[in-house]
């Protein structure tokens, strides 16, 4: 199991590089990373302003940071973990930023490589996801 595939693993760390910024930008103004619960008890707006041009949209398990260049969105996954990822999450961010990314703006090339890695046992799904979540299976730094 050695093979790399270095492209789709720097789009996932991109990803989730972004997916870190936004949540600790939400830290900051919040005071927590996961903001679901503050919009269930009606405590935060389902969308308003994080800081500056930068603002936040909640829907389901998930938010969407919207950042002046490009928007990241995310679902939450168990106990708030931010570390998980998904086809369609991954596609939507290549699409964003396709002169960084343009390999997977086809959505067919991620979906391929994506099970790739399933196979692999490179990445596997997130227990207790309500989604279809994944995550690196050796990642020690869930959040």
């Amino acid at each position: 199991m050695n093979y790399r595939n270095e492209s789709l693993e720097q789009l996932i760390f991109d990803f989730l590089s972004m997916v870190d910024k936004a949540t600790s930008l939400l830290e900051e103004k919040f005071g927590t990373r996961c903001i679901l619960r503050l919009w269930r008890s009606n405590k935060i707006e389902r969308c308003g302003t994080v800081v500056g041009d930068i603002t936040y949209e909640l829907h389901g398990v998930g938010c969407a940071v919207y950042f002046p260049d490009f928007c990241i969105d995310f679902d939450y996954g168990s106990d708030g973990r931010t570390d998980g990822f998904d086809v369609w999450r991954l596609y939507i961010f290549a699409c964003e930023l396709p002169s960084k990314y343009k390999k997977y703006t086809d959505k067919a090339v991620l979906e391929n490589e994506f099970k790739e890695y399933v196979t692999l046992g490179k990445i596997e799904k997130m227990s207790g996801s309500t989604d279809e979540l994944y995550f690196f299976k050796n990642n020690v730094n869930s959040k």
